[in-house]
């Protein structure tokens, strides 16, 4: 293992049988055992299938885990994201010794400190200062170590009023608090973050993540960084791991992790319509028709070059006789983060289109090109009253499109090559002086 490298997994997999615990499991445990003392391979490693959680399965064994492979370098931050049951809980529960790989194995150097669980490793009848020497005890450390720590370790976790109280009576952020100031403070080579941190505030949250920054930044040391929150994964690694049903589907740099990991969860579609009004969705004051994403030739189309114009249509069925109605989108980027909201209502005749009778509406939006930056967008879309505002119907993620990039040497790129920050991508208006210096 290069010197560099502080923990590496070698096709680490992970079976697991299906069903209650100890119902017909003699006969395989003495096949194992009879295929074991001649020297064979376990046969029930061959007949597991993938972990597939949304899939009806033909067998009892299941590989929550398969040929996992990856190395962390010291003083690292490693993202790892993918979807609930891909199999990253049971990842770091293999990295933190928790349960054993049944093939393959893990190399690491030095101490773990895990936070895989609301008050991981915390006993409930001890206090909150007891329980901080038992951790302390648990890593290797000695009662010294530990007391030269103390107030800073209650000083961060913010339950210094109740540090003497038992654990037990503590609520879920506050134990949270507490056990995140625990493995972040005794000095852990490695620490191992699971999606605890969404149980804390706001506060709290920021705070953590700027002790993450600390101790991989200025301390040299490294975290391995489990969460669903693409805002803090992007804050906070620079690399990261997508699991995808028990296997590595990518890792590499943590925007392209995000961005593949959030594609499995966007269907480019450029049109949705109903034809019955009884189904569309809606209510007695407005029902969505149809909405569809089109180019300048009207054409049906989910990707566009970056200088392309864009246009949303929008057709709805205005049932209102008391207010005008007006349809509404918002562009949502791949973070979840709405970029902008706009309404029907700007346009300059759309009162005209508005009488008090019942109507079919069809609206256009024009989205300009050299506007956005690359990527995936979905499209939110919602009719309402402008006044008083009230909204009659809203679709989420009911349009998606993708924004890809093939201007290099030209357009708002100009000559610079790489991938642009930032969300957007305007093409702004910009004036050049030039004065020669005379010596």
């Amino acid at each position: 293992m290069n010197n560099d490298v502080i923990l590496k997994a070698e096709n680490i997999s992970k079976q697991y049988r299906l069903g209650t615990i100890g119902t017909g499991t003699i006969s395989h445990d003495l096949n194992r055992w009879w295929n074991k003392i001649r020297g064979k391979e376990d046969p029930f490693l061959k007949i597991g299938e993938r972990n597939d959680r949304s899939a009806k399965g033909k067998s009892d064994y299941v590989w929550a885990l398969k040929d996992i492979n990856f190395e962390v370098r010291r003083g690292e931050v490693l993202g790892i994201i993918g979807k609930n049951g891909a199999g990253k809980s049971t990842l770091l529960k293999i990295l933190s010794r928790v349960t054993g790989p049944t093939t393959g194995n893990i190399k690491t150097r030095g101490r773990i400190a895990s936070l895989l669980e609301v008050g991981t490793g915390f006993h409930p009848e001890m206090t909150g200062r007891e329980n901080i020497f038992l951790n302390g005890a648990i890593l290797g450390m000695t009662k010294a170590e530990v007391s030269l720590k103390l107030n800073e370790i209650v000083s961060f976790s913010g339950c210094e009023r109740y540090i003497d109280t038992p654990v037990k009576r503590y609520s879920s952020g506050m134990k949270v608090r507490l056990a995140f100031a625990v493995a972040a403070h005794l000095e852990p080579d490695i620490l191992v973050v699971d999606e605890v941190l969404a149980v804390g505030d706001a506060e709290f949250q920021k705070k953590a993540i700027g002790k993450m920054q600390d101790i991989s930044q200025g301390e040299g040391r490294t975290v391995l960084f489990v969460s669903h929150d693409m805002n803090a994964i992007s804050k906070l690694t620079k690399r990261a791991v997508v699991l995808a049903n028990g296997s590595v589907s990518y890792q590499g740099p943590t925007d392209k992790a995000i961005t593949e990991y959030l594609n499995e969860f966007k269907t480019k579609k450029a049109i949705v319509e109903w034809e019955s009004i009884e189904d569309a969705p809606g209510n007695e004051y407005a029902k969505l028709k149809s909405a569809s994403i089109v180019d300048e030739n009207n054409k049906l189309k989910s990707k566009f070059n970056i200088t392309d114009d864009i246009y949303i249509n929008v057709e709805y069925w205005d049932l209102n006789l008391d207010y005008n109605n007006t349809a509404i989108i918002h562009l949502i980027n791949e973070m979840g983060q709405t970029l902008f909201a706009s309404n029907e209502f700007v346009a300059p005749n759309w009162l005209d289109f508005h009488s008090q009778t019942k109507s079919i509406i069809k609206s256009k939006c024009k989205i300009p090109g050299n506007l956005l930056a690359e990527g995936v967008f979905s499209i939110l879309v919602a009719v309402g009253n402008y006044n008083p505002e009230i909204i009659h119907l809203i679709k989420k993620d009911l349009l998606s499109f993708e924004i890809y990039d093939h201007t290099s040497g030209e357009g708002v790129r100009g000559p610079y090559v790489g991938k642009w920050p930032g969300m957007m991508r305007p093409m702004l208006h910009w004036e050049i002086e030039k004065k020669d210096i005379i010596e």
